[in-house]
Formats: C-alpha cells, structure tokens, sequence
C-alpha cells in the first residue's frame, strides 16, 4: 500500500488504488463507514456490493486493527481469500471455513460465519483487536436452517465492532437498519435498486423471440408486447384449427413441443446472446439437458480452446484417484467441458463444480445447465439467462415462482464491465400466461424475514456467557422478536377499533347492567359449552388412537380406515412415544413409512399377527413388495367402516341442560324485540370473539422467543445440563456440539452409547444425526452392517424417541428423526471400500447418490466427528473419532475440501 498524501481521506486513498470510478451508492456507503458507522448496503446481484467490504478491510489495515469477511458458503470464502490474498499478499490474509485453516492470526481472515459464531461463543483470543466485521449475503438470515447464525454474530460482537452488511435488494431494507440501528447503534442504511447491467425480458415463442414488454408504449402502465400477444393468439387459434381445440391452452398443451435445447442453444448464438445459464429446477433434468446437447453433436467451443480447457480441468481433478474417474463420468464431463457445455449442481463433485465455474467464468464454457442453488451467491453471471419453467418443487409441492425468486435468477444476466446489457428468456409453453410473467419480471418485492429461533447449543451458550436473565433479554432484542412485535401494532389497533364499536352496540342494547346483556351471556355461554362438548369429543377419540397405536407390537396387522393408505399395514417398528406415537408400517400396496393418530378417526386394533424377519430394511423395493405380498396371504381382512360413537349419545349433558333451562325463563326472553336485539347482540358477540382472539396473539407475539427460550431451560434443567442457572459438565459439552441433533449427540456422549465402535462404525452411526432424505419418509429401522452399529442405532434411536417426548411436553418443536440411509454407504469408504460399492450403499430407497452428494454428506460426518473427538470426555471415543475422521477423508472426500 503506498503512503496516503498528506491530508487525504482513507476514502481517497482507497479510490486512488482501484481501476475504476465507485458508483454513487458505493461512495456513500464507503464515507459512513469512515465517519465512523456501521453500514448496511442492500444492492442487486453484481452492483459491486463488496467493495464496500474490501474498503472495511482497507479501514481496519490503516488503523492497525482487524477485520473478519464472513461469508455464508465455503465457495464463496474461497473466492474472496483469493482477491484479497492478490490485492494484500499471503502474509496479510486468512482462511477459516471448518476444514482449512491458513494463517488464522492474520489481520483479515475469510472466513464463514459459523467460524465466527464458534469464536464469539469460545470468547477466542483472536477477538482481541476486531476492529470491523463484513458479512457478506446478510440475507442468508431468512434461511430456515441456518439463518439463526447470522442474527447470534450480529447480537454477540462487541459493540465498538463496526458491522458492514452486504446484503441482496430486500423490499424492507428500513425495517432491518431500523433492527441493527437498536441492536449495534448507529446504522446508515444504503439501497441501490439500479443494475448496473440493464436487463432486458424475452419469451421465446418456438424459433421465435419477442421483447415481453411493450417499450414502444407511452402508458405508465406495464405492459406485455402486442406482438407477443398476437403470435400467441395465432399460434392457439392454429392448434384448434388443426383439430386439437377445446378450452383455450388444452389443445395447444396436447400438440405443443417444446423447442429442443440444443436449438434454443443455436438460437441464443445466432442472436449473440451466449454464454447463457438455462435454469431447470432438477438435477436430473440439468444433466439430461447436457446429454440432449451431447447426442445432438452441438460444438459451442471455439478454435484453440481445448488446451486451455485441459489445463483447467487437471488443475481442478488431477488429484482424483484414477480408478475412479469412470465411476465419476469423468471422461463425459470433459468431453461436454471441450464442447463448450457444462451442468452445475449440488448432486456434483465439488471439483467437478468448481472446475465449471472457472471455465465459465473465462469464456470456455458458453452454455450451463443449472438448479437455482447456482443464483445463491457464486460468482458466474452470463450474458443470458433462460427459464424453461416459472414452476419448481419447494420441497413440499410445486409452487410458482415468486417475485424474488424470479429477480434473483434473472439477476445472474449482465456481466459488469462486459455486457452493455443483461438478457433473461422465458421459453414459452401453453400453460405460461405472459401477464404472469410481466408480473414477475416488474415486482421487487423480497421482504427479509428472520428465522431465529432459539435452539439448544444457542441457549446453553446463551445462559454460559450471560446468564439465564440477561439471555432472555438478548433474545427479546433479536430481529425475530423486533419484527414480531412490528405486528402487533396492528392487531392493537384493531382492538381499539372493535372495542369503539362495542361500546356503542352496548348502548343499544341497554347498557352493560341492562338485562339484555345478561340473555346474551347466557347464550353464549350455551354456545360455548356446545363448543367445549365437541372438542371433548374429539379429544377423546385422540386420546383412544394414542392408546390404541401405543399398544401395538410388532407385526399386528391393523386396517387404515381412510386417506391415500387406506387397507391393511403391519407394524414394522412399533412407537410407544406418549401423546404422539408413529409406528412404522408397511401396507399392502408395499408403502412404508410412519402413522399417526390422525390416521386412524376409529382406533386400530391388531386384527391378527403375522412373523416378520429379523432385521427389514424397508428401503429396499424387493423386500417391501416380498412383505405385502406374504401380508395379503395372511387371509386377514379390514373390517367395514365403523360409525364413530358420539360421546354426547345417551342425555344431555347437565351443565348444558341447565343454562338452557334459565335462557328459556329469562324475562328477556319474551321481549317482543328479542330477535332484533339478538342481532346486535350477535355483532357485539362476533366482536368480542374477534377481540379476545387479537388479545391472545398479541399475548403469544411478545416475548414469544423467551418464553421458548424458557421451556428449552426447563428441559436442560430436568436432563441436568443446567442446575440453578449454572451450566454443568455436561451442559459445557453441550455448548461445543453444533449440529441439528446436537442434545442427542450429547446425551449419546454423555451416557457411552458409542464405546466399543470401531471408527468405521463410528461414522456410520453418527451419519444417522446429519443425512437427510431427499425423498420423503426417510430411513428410520435399527439396522446396520454389524452388530455394534445395529446396537449403538437402537440406542441412538431409544434417546432420540425420550427427547421426542419431552419436547412434546414442554411445548417445543421435535429433534429431527435420524435417518439411517447413509449408514451403510459411509461405513463401507470408512472401512476402505471402493466408491463405486459406497455409493451403492448409499442414498434413498435403493437410488444410490450421486458423487456430489456423497462427498458433501462425507464432509459434514467429519464435521461431527470432530466435533466428538475435541468434545467427549471419554478418551476412547475421542480417538475413534479422530480416526474416524482420517479414516472417510480420502479419495474424492479429500480432494478440493474447500
């Protein structure tokens, strides 16, 4: 860095070191920060947002100070360890992101913001001298995962740490400076809304493309093209034309093909809109799309680009054992790479993706295939953008894009300081309707909403650093509770509203001493006991279920009485969990998952028994289809449907008898007027309701983190990790373990489960508490390659069932079910076995994983296993851990850990 000339600002001297002019916004940003502000800085995808952060790391070297760079992702705090490490030199900067730890003690350090959690937490010595903290894609704290960690660093740092938040274009950009400003002091908020890039929006009609907007229109209004409109009306009217009619869009759907990729690529080209990315909401459908190019020969690379492919490519894969390269697609992925074409997806290996991004990123590839994880942070925009589909599965159903969605996908078109302008394609289909479109495409509606929640690991650490009365204060401070107390603003203005409104019905009907208003209590009061004797009813016939499931065993067959798995099932694993029991079953028609009460309005009964195996492994189709075959010979039948009995059948209840006997003798009741009065009394009835029902969620609505807070409290205290507001030895453990399941891991450590496991059983059944299904249902049965991996499972299992039913009685939400699917396929490579043998071994209901998906689900095994080995007490179960951790990080595990 050269010497500032005298007087300079450090503004000044940091402009007069980059090769380009700040934008107007950036400069703002960048003087608040030098007056001595936090800032945060909400701009579109590649508005140039982190030159705010660099010019913190500017501030905090000129001062003698540090800075940390938090990022959300390991790929993108690579990325920035190596801008900063060219502009500052090695000796300068820093990487921390779990599994990599270069130069720690340097004054910038990239790293992840879970890293810095741990610190703050840790209260590490590497504090000392923070002078700024950036932390880039601030929005992540909307995401329900992981979200929490950005809101616990933003509460935690020192309060003389200046905060620099960098942050996508959020519509309530106000409300969240408006938070920091009450949580860190002094804020400037900065919004950009402008592209740097202009972005223009197409629909591609077939072969043809049209503008979706009319710019030759002088109407504020937004409108769609005219000659889009048209085609497409003629299109339609086509359609009918040729015998393919009915209700507008049948027809066309029934005929219509779409274009295939391969031309809407050569398209694109003639036009010169590549390097595109086409959006396509499915891995599967990514790489199919890439075979569709391949089959069809399409070459997108130019002259003398396959040296500097091939170079690029062995950087990134040399290290991969060859004799995995098959098993990988290794040879296909480089032929597709050569011809300019590539897909990006998480189901890839990290080298493999990261390979891509470079070679777009330079040019050679023209042409990417990608799931929208792609528009979450990476750096690699295109010139083009093009969506196949405006509809994706959220993993529950699928949904229509929205606003924000859509503009953060189209975002990644324009390259800065490249493209004079941005392009984003709809391929048109019958059933897209371009209003829709022009919809999306003008709305910039994307509220940030806070996922916190306090959790476990956070309120052991919570109550460690600050005690249990200044946690509960602090957690009232988050911006979880600041926005649910926004609304409650309205809902007492709403109260006030009614209870105006109320008052003067009472006018009308005599005043509250009147008699009238004594009638209408006591037809309420009628009501309201009708109401209480239905839900009675209701909850009788719960409680029945409940008992009904909990004396199930293994292998009565029952009849589900209705819904999608109405017939016979057997009990695979019967559930004994008070209050909310979910056996797991296998029906006739070979669907195993788990039941619950709300199955079965008539409570199961065991309508006869019939052996099963030893051990089931329910993932398996041969075996479920083998079991609902041997249970449809087993001659059991289901019963026809039972009427359910009324509990009210066979007289009054007395309560009700009563008050209906002194609503009939009221003097009120023979009033001439009584049926007018009846209705205004209605209407101040329905207000009352409306205002008690406001009253109780602005009731549940403040305070609400603390009192879950103090349930959590409640069950560490009864499970002795905290006693009289002090942390224990095992609370201590508690507050190291980071990880979903974190209280099972510690009970698990704390009561010796996992002695006796060798390391590669070890991270088999450890791998239970990370993987996640990508299919619904999950693995749940105590199965396992050995005996001490089906032991230790079932005891996992037995301690995740206990916490299930204690958080049912304090009123929390359940520890996620372990899923045992990657068991098998984490102890094979553990022990040593090929990859192609563990990927077999792994995944969902015999659909092995992909190579991406592996290495990831690997990588966060270690995560825990280390974990355990720098946490538990027990010196064997350290060392196994720790050779456990060596033992699955090989081979492509190894490679590009980053």
């Amino acid at each position: 860095m050269t010497d500032s000339p005298a007087g300079a600002t450090e503004l000044a001297q940091f402009a007069s070191e980059i090769s380009f002019e700040l934008d107007p916004f950036q400069r703002t940003a960048c003087a608040s920060l030098e007056a001595g502000h936090s800032v945060l800085v909400c701009a579109p995808t590649g508005a140039g947002k982190t030159i705010v952060g660099e010019f913190a790391v500017h501030m905090a070297l000129a001062s003698g100070g540090k800075c940390f760079y938090t990022t959300p992702i390991k790929a993108l705090s690579n990325q920035k360890f190596a801008d900063l490490t060219a502009r500052y030199g090695r000796a300068g900067v820093g990487l921390l992101t779990g599994d990599q730890s270069i130069n720690p003690g340097a004054p910038v350090v990239v790293m992840t913001t879970e890293v810095l959690r741990n610190m703050l937490y840790a209260s590490s010595d590497s504090l000392d001298g923070l002078s700024y903290v950036v932390m880039d894609e601030v929005h992540y704290l909307a995401d329900r995962f992981r979200g929490a960690v950005w809101e616990e660093v933003i509460l935690h740092l020192p309060p003389d740490v200046r905060l620099v938040s960098l942050s996508a274009t959020v519509s309530n950009a106000e409300e969240f400076g408006a938070w920091m400003e009450t949580v860190r002091g002094d804020t400037a908020v900065v919004v950009d809304e402008t592209r740097p890039v202009p972005l223009w929006q197409h629909v591609m009609v077939g072969r043809r493309m049209f503008d979706l907007f009319d710019t030759k229109s002088s109407d504020q209004k937004v409108l769609v093209d005219e000659d889009l409109v048209r085609f497409i009306r003629q299109r339609e009217s086509a359609d009918r034309m040729h015998g393919y009619g009915g209700p507008r869009g049948r027809g066309a759907r029934g005929n219509f093909r779409p274009l295939p990729r391969p031309e809407v690529l050569a398209r694109l080209d003639e036009e010169g809109l590549l390097p595109a990315i086409t959006f396509i909401f499915s891995r599967a459908g990514c790489d199919g799309a890439l075979a569709q190019c391949l089959r069809a020969r399409l070459d997108l690379s130019r002259p003398g680009d396959a040296e500097q492919i091939d170079a690029i490519v062995e950087k990134h894969t040399g290290d991969l054992p060859k004799g995995d390269l098959e098993v990988l697609g290794y040879w296909e992925w480089r032929d597709a790479l050569r011809r300019g074409l590539a897909a990006h997806h998480a189901g890839m290996l990290p080298a493999f993706r990261h390979t891509v991004e470079e070679l777009f990123v330079k040019g050679f590839v023209r042409a990417v295939f990608a799931t929208e994880t792609l528009a979450l942070g990476i750096n690699m925009p295109a010139r083009t953008v093009v969506l196949e589909r405006l509809v994706k599965f959220n993993g529950e159903s699928h949904a229509e894009l929205t606003p924000g969605e859509y503009t953060q996908l189209t975002g990644r078109a324009g390259r800065r300081g490249i493209d004079v302008e941005g392009h984003a394609v709809v391929l048109w289909q019958p059933e897209v309707d371009t209003s829709a479109v022009a919809g999306l495409a003008s709305t910039r509606t994307y509220p940030l909403r806070s996922s916190f929640r306090p959790g476990y690991n956070m309120s052991i650490n919570l109550i460690d650093r600050l005690g249990a009365q200044e946690a509960r204060a602090l957690l009232e401070r988050s911006f979880a509770q600041f926005q649910a107390d926004r609304s409650v603003v309205g809902l007492v203005r709403g109260i006030e509203r009614n209870e105006g409104a109320m008052r003067k019905l009472e006018s009308q009907l005599g005043g509250v001493d009147g008699g009238f208003m004594e009638y209408l209590s006591l037809r309420e009061r009628i009501k309201q006991r009708e109401r209480e004797i239905q839900q009675q009813g209701r909850a009788d016939r719960r409680g029945a279920a409940v008992k009904a499931l909990i004396e199930l065993r293994r292998g009565d067959v029952v009849a589900i009485p209705s819904g999608r798995r109405a017939g016979l099932a057997v009990i695979l694993e019967p559930d004994q969990t008070p209050g909310d029991p979910r056996p797991l079953v296998l029906t006739e028609d070979h669907w195993a998952g788990r039941v619950s009460a709300a199955d079965f309005p008539t409570p199961a009964e065991a309508l006869g028994h019939m052996r099963l195996p030893r051990r089931v492994d329910h993932r398996t189709a041969r075996i479920r289809r083998d079991l609902a075959s041997a249970l449809r010979g087993t001659g059991i039948s289901a019963p026809g449907r039972r009427r359910r009995n009324d509990h009210t059948r066979g007289g009054e209840d007395r309560q009700l008898a009563t008050l209906r006997r002194s609503l009939r003798s009221h003097p009120a009741h023979s009033r001439p007027d009584r049926e007018q009065l009846s209705r205004t009394g209605e209407r101040y009835s329905r207000l009352a309701r409306e205002t008690e029902t406001m009253r109780q969620k602005v009731a549940a609505t403040t305070n609400s983190l603390a009192r879950t807070f103090d349930r959590i409290v409640g069950l560490l205290e009864e499970r002795g990790f905290v006693e009289h507001g002090e942390v224990t030895i095992d609370g201590r453990r508690l507050a190291r373990i980071y990880a979903e399941s974190d209280l099972v891991v510690a009970e698990c450590l704390r009561q010796g489960l996992w002695r006796g496991l060798g390391p590669a059983e070890l991270a088999g059944v450890v791998s239970a508490l990370v993987y996640e299904s990508r299919q619904e249902g999950g693995y749940l049965t105590a199965a396992g390659p050995t005996e001490p991996i089906r032991r230790a499972i079932g005891a996992t299992l037995d301690v995740w069932s206990q916490l299930r039913a204690d958080e049912s009685r304090h009123k929390l939400p359940p520890t996620r079910e372990p899923d045992l699917g990657f068991v098998t396929g984490v102890y094979k490579w553990a022990r040593g076995d090929a990859l192609a043998e563990s990927l077999l071994a792994s995944g969902d209901q015999g659909t092995p994983l992909s190579a991406g998906d592996f290495v990831r689900w690997c990588r966060q095994v270690i995560d825990l296993l280390d974990q355990i080995h720098n946490t538990a007490d027990d010196t064997e179960i350290a060392a196994t851990a720790a050779k456990a951790v060596r033992a699955v990080r090989r081979g492509v595990v190894a490679v590009d850990a980053a």
